[in-house]
């Protein structure tokens, strides 16, 4: 089973952070330097991308003949990546590099997972593998490596094998980091086993980012349109300073940080969100989780500014990977699922051509009115129950043909806003059943 930890990375003294530095600077030089030769080979119709020169030579005393070999493979893996891409039609562009000697570089580096060790515990530390010369300069012995602390409490501390770390600069935390794959037995796979056997369904989609629906009767609504505002000022910003660069130049160390920038905010949202969720489902029983599947989303609701949210903003496939992660964690199962035309199905009446949505608003002719997303996964929901759950499905049809309560009736949807830091209950949850007489004010947290 394959997870990770992250954790913070602090020097004990100005001098091993300098060398760490200058480290991580070598590392990104090396990168651009093999990236460069391959990009000019791919560019040349007699050239192999593959072959490249040969870097241990200068960089093997800085780095260590070992990290110089990481990089060559993270960077070979990079192009493997575009290729495979281009090949489906989905590549975004060549591999990029990490900054330059005139802006700046980004500092990262990939240690080999004998080049490393960990050690957990009160004072729990990180030792790497630093080249000869550095050692020489630094005054570290022969066989001694750089000792850094090691800062949080990672939820694998017992692991079969590490895989290659990764270490950076986090420019806007300010702060190193580290990212250690780890391979953990089946018995230490879970933080938890699911309380029951419920099921719940979500809705992915662009204003409001997660709907969820478990057969508990609960429901959650995550917020998304704030979040997608920033994005998009961001996104100008950048467009803006890329139309002021000199001619020949296509970025700059601040267009950088504010790519950096966006994606984190994006990446931490999300994160927090799938932690989030998680933990409530966890507590409701729920075991088994259904997605709904991308393509039904841009086959019914296409659009260029939906697009943009579903692939620059929302990246729906990492989440649904943070997501599965996550809750593989507390044994609960997610599952990806056709949802095509859940969010125009009414569900009294079952139409989907005589429904109409505006923003968060469902309306039907034959009277009924809901919140769009969360009657989509709810209709989801019912619609991919499991046979222990179908007496619900079942009891539920048929109250709603009688316009009864029915035996599990909905609680008060939980409401979601993002704060920059965490998710928080929003005041102003809608009640299941409020009405809007104005379909314009159907929108949650306005």
């Amino acid at each position: 089973m394959k997870r990770a930890n992250t954790f913070e990375v602090v020097p004990q003294s100005g001098e091993d952070e300098e060398l760490l530095r200058r480290l991580l600077d070598a590392s990104a030089a090396l990168w651009n330097e093999i990236n460069y030769e391959r990009r000019e080979h791919y560019a040349d119709p007699d050239a192999d991308v593959w072959d490249i020169s040969e870097y241990r030579g200068r960089y093997g005393g800085v780095l260590g003949a070992s990290t110089v070999q990481q990089i060559e493979r993270k960077n070979r893996e990079a192009w493997k990546s575009f290729f495979s891409l281009k090949k489906k039609g989905d590549a975004n562009g060549k591999p990029g590099f990490w900054g330059n000697s005139e802006d700046g570089r980004k500092l990262r580096t990939y240690i080999r997972n004998t080049s490393y060790s960990v050690e957990w515990g009160e004072y729990s530390r990180l030792e790497i593998l630093v080249g000869k010369d550095l050692k020489a300069e630094y005054g570290l012995g022969y066989r001694e490596r750089l000792r850094l602390e090691v800062r949080g409490d990672p939820n694998w501390k017992e692991y079969e094998k590490q895989g290659r770390l990764e270490l950076f600069y986090d420019e806007q935390a300010q702060t190193f980091r580290a990212f250690q794959p780890v391979t953990i037995s089946e018995d230490h796979s879970r933080l938890a086993q699911p309380l029951a056997s419920e099921e719940a369904a979500l809705d992915i989609g662009a204003n409001n980012l997660v709907a969820c629906t478990t057969t508990t009767g609960q429901q959650y609504l995550y917020e998304g349109r704030g979040l997608f505002e920033r994005f998009r000022e961001t996104t100008r910003e950048i467009a803006r300073l890329q139309s002021l660069l000199e001619d020949g130049r296509y970025s700059s160390h601040r267009i950088r940080r504010l790519y950096d920038r966006r994606t984190k905010r994006r990446d931490h949202a999300q994160d927090a969100l799938a932690r989030d969720l998680i933990e409530r489902l966890y507590d409701e029983g729920v075991s088994t989780v259904y997605v709904g599947a991308l393509t039904d989303v841009l086959d019914t609701h296409w659009s260029v500014e939906t697009n943009a949210k579903t692939h620059n903003f929302w990246a729906f496939r990492a989440f649904v990977n943070r997501l599965a992660c996550t809750a593989e964690e507390y044994g609960i199962s997610v599952e990806v699922r056709s949802e095509a035309w859940t969010s125009q199905e009414c569900p009294n009446c079952g139409s989907t051509e005589d429904t109409t949505r505006h923003r968060d608003t469902l309306t039907c002719p034959c009277g009924f009115e809901g919140h769009a997303d969360l009657t989509a996964s709810e209709t989801f929901l019912r619609r991919h129950q499991n046979s222990p759950s179908s007496g619900w499905r079942t009891r539920r049809k048929a109250s709603r043909q009688r316009q009864t309560t029915v035996s599990r009736s909905m609680a008060r949807p939980v409401c979601l806003k993002w704060d920059n830091h965490e998710w928080l209950e929003s005041s102003r949850s809608l009640r299941p059943n409020e009405e809007h007489t104005n379909p314009q004010v159907a929108s949650v947290g306005r």
